[in-house]
């Protein structure tokens, strides 16, 4: 008689969900409530047990059919789940290479105004490390950009990382391409918002997988509002809708959010291309949370897509 190998069993999971951020914790819990009320069983990956889970996936004892990656693109140690998966025939929701194309602000202001959308004026400058101190912005370019102005890192994202935000000398402009010497930067006009009824008119706007919903967003306050149905009708805003879509057509992503804003003269700016891992604090948790019933409604939205794409 021959031996029996020893084979182990893996654990299935049909929802793997990662995250290393502690304030992503009542997002997290919605995502597996209503994983479970699709039957759906699932998995959490944090800090404290990424390394145990690794070596499990590596081990055969357990197995993801479909990870939900909220940590990757923050903290690089969270990518050998997300690289395991895609070389052993898992889903991921979105892969870092995705997230990354789509997170490239300089690529996005250029396929933003590829495909007719209107986006602050802006001008790009190339890394401090491959032109350093010989970077001129044409006069005419500086009147365009008024003063003050914007400075951004194109690929450095998250809590306005990077963000010189009212920059009114070039010198402001050098320093801060040293900060992140390898990133892109986008120097842009700083947009004012129509102000009217007590309202300022700035908006962020939610995309998860065909989904949308748009919410009053103060750029200065940094507090949400809720946007009824009635004001999108009084103010003629449904074209925020159609800009979204749009968006999403352009990024590719499942799950995003922006930020647009509507001018004196009528147009929608859109101002903050695309925040590829949205800020899902809940409002009855933290001032300057979404609304609750938003973040309720992308979980959902999320969760349906995946058992979709799990029955398929």
């Amino acid at each position: 008689m021959h031996a029996e190998k020893n084979q182990t069993t893996p654990q299935i999971f049909d929802l793997a969900l990662s995250t290393d951020w502690e304030y992503d914790r009542d997002f997290i819990d919605l995502l597996e409530k209503q994983a479970r009320e699709q039957n759906l069983k699932t998995y959490v990956i944090w800090a404290g047990n990424l390394d145990n889970t690794y070596e499990k996936l590596r081990a055969g004892r357990i197995k993801f059919r479909f990870l939900f990656d909220r940590a990757s693109d923050t903290t690089p140690d969270f990518y050998k789940i997300q690289d395991w998966m895609l070389k052993n025939h898992g889903q991921v929701f979105e892969s870092l290479e995705e997230l990354n194309w789509a997170s490239d602000k300089a690529t996005m202001h250029l396929e933003f105004i590829a495909n007719g959308l209107y986006t602050p004026y802006t001008v790009i400058l190339p890394p401090y490390n491959d032109i350093q101190d010989d970077i001129k912005i044409p006069s005419t370019e500086q009147a365009a950009l008024g003063n003050p102005f914007i400075i951004k890192p194109a690929n450095t994202t998250g809590g306005g990382r990077g963000v010189v935000d009212g920059a009114t000398t070039f010198q402001e402009i050098c320093d801060a391409r040293k900060n992140y010497p390898a990133d892109k930067y986008l120097i842009q006009e700083k947009v004012k918002p129509l102000e009217r009824d007590g309202y300022r008119f700035w908006f962020r706007g939610f995309f998860a997988c065909g989904l949308i919903q748009v919410s009053w967003w103060h750029d200065l306050t940094r507090l949400y509002k809720e946007l009824t149905t009635e004001e999108v009708s009084r103010y003629g805003l449904e074209p925020l809708y159609t800009i979204i879509e749009n968006i999403a057509g352009i990024c590719r992503l499942k799950f995003f959010s922006t930020e647009m804003a509507l001018l004196p003269d009528n147009r929608l700016v859109v101002v903050d291309y695309v925040n590829e891992s949205s800020d899902m604090r809940l409002k009855s948790k933290a001032a300057d949370g979404v609304p609750d019933h938003i973040v309720r409604n992308n979980a959902r939205q999320i969760v349906r897509y995946i058992q979709g794409r799990l029955h398929a």
